[in-house]
This record gives structure tokens, C-alpha cells and sequence, in this order.
């Protein structure tokens, strides 16, 4: 059995000193050594429209592939307004469509969410939680990663320095490394 997975990063902010962005990037060197973490940048998305389904943009074509190409995903969202921000969902609808053609279908996945706020973008997670149903992902339960308070747990070039921050990361990029082998062969039996 093949363990080399291969995990897709996507950051629900387009700020660009974002803390979850920066967690992401963090995220890559914490990663299991069987495991390689890459992040696909969503700010050149055009909003989605349904009249585009069956002729989506080069950008959503290349987006859809590496998601297909991926063992799981890890997803780093803001709280905006207590939900996730419009570009992460714009992301997420351009990626489950046309009806049918959904290449989320079966990802295990993770999220963590960074925020200056004492709840650290829980809100946010719960939400984003709720589209994971109708797209048939399967989500890690826990750890959870929540960051609080982020401005003081990176430096001012966005280095993660909290050492417990690091911790959590790294459980949550090894759970969701043994989901997705687990996941894997549960496929591969049912397909037999």
C-alpha cells in the first residue's frame, strides 16, 4: 500500500499578510514526510456563474484537477460576519459544479481558521462545515485548530511562533494523514 499522500492546501483569505495564509504556509513544513502539502491560490477567480458551468475558466479547470490529483484537503478560513469569507464559497461552488461534476466528491478534510478575535474563526468552521455535507466530504472531527488571537502568535513577517499553535497543526496534518490512507483503502474494497 502506497502511504505517500498528497494534501491541498486552500486559504479562504486574499489578504496578503493574512494569518491563515500564514498558518497554511506554516502548515507545509509541519507536514508528516510522507505527506506534501501544496496550496492553490483562489484570487483569480472570477465570481461564479452558472452559465459558465459547462465552459468554466482555464484558472477552475486547473483548480478542479489538483483537487481531483489530491489524497485530502486542508482548507485555512477568516470568520467574516461569523461565517466563511465570499471568495472561500466562491471557490467551493465553482469546484462542485456543473450538477454531477463535483470534485470534492469523497475528500477526508481539515480545516483551521486564525483570527485576532478571542473565538478564532470557530463560527466559521461550523458553517463551512454545513456545505461539506452537500458536497460529500468527509471532515476530521477533531483536533480542531483554532487560532485566537494570531496577531500574537506570528511574527510581523508572518512566521508562525507559537509553539503549541505548531503543535496543533502538525495533529491535526497527521490525523488527517491517517483519515486519508484509511479513506483510501475503504475506496479501493468497495471498488473490488
Amino acid at each position: 500500500m502506497n502511504n505517500e499522500l498528497k494534501i491541498l492546501g486552500i486559504a479562504g483569505s486574499l489578504r496578503k499578510g493574512s494569518f491563515n495564509k500564514a498558518a497554511l504556509r506554516s502548515a507545509i513544513s509541519l507536514t508528516p514526510s510522507n505527506v506534501t502539502l501544496e496550496t492553490f491560490d483562489i484570487s483569480s477567480f472570477p465570481l461564479f456563474n452558472q452559465d459558465d458551468d459547462n465552459n468554466p475558466p482555464e484558472v477552475i479547470r486547473q483548480f478542479k484537477g489538483k483537487i481531483r490529483a489530491s489524497d485530502a484537503i486542508l482548507f485555512a478560513t477568516p470568520e467574516y460576519n461569523y461565517s466563511v469569507p465570499g471568495v472561500l464559497k466562491n471557490a467551493i461552488d465553482w469546484a462542485s459544479r456543473p450538477y454531477g461534476d463535483n470534485a470534492w466528491e469523497g475528500k477526508p478534510v481539515a480545516i483551521m481558521s486564525a483570527s485576532i478575535g478571542m473565538l478564532g474563526g470557530t463560527r466559521a468552521q461550523h458553517h463551512l462545515r454545513q456545505t461539506f455535507v452537500f458536497l460529500n466530504v468527509y471532515p476530521l472531527n477533531s483536533p480542531e485548530v483554532i487560532i485566537p488571537n494570531a496577531a500574537d502568535k506570528f511574527d510581523s513577517a508572518g512566521n508562525l511562533t507559537d509553539q503549541h499553535t505548531k503543535e496543533k497543526i502538525q495533529e491535526l496534518l497527521k490525523t488527517l494523514s491517517v483519515w486519508a490512507v484509511q479513506w483510501r483503502e475503504i475506496k479501493q474494497g468497495m471498488e473490488m
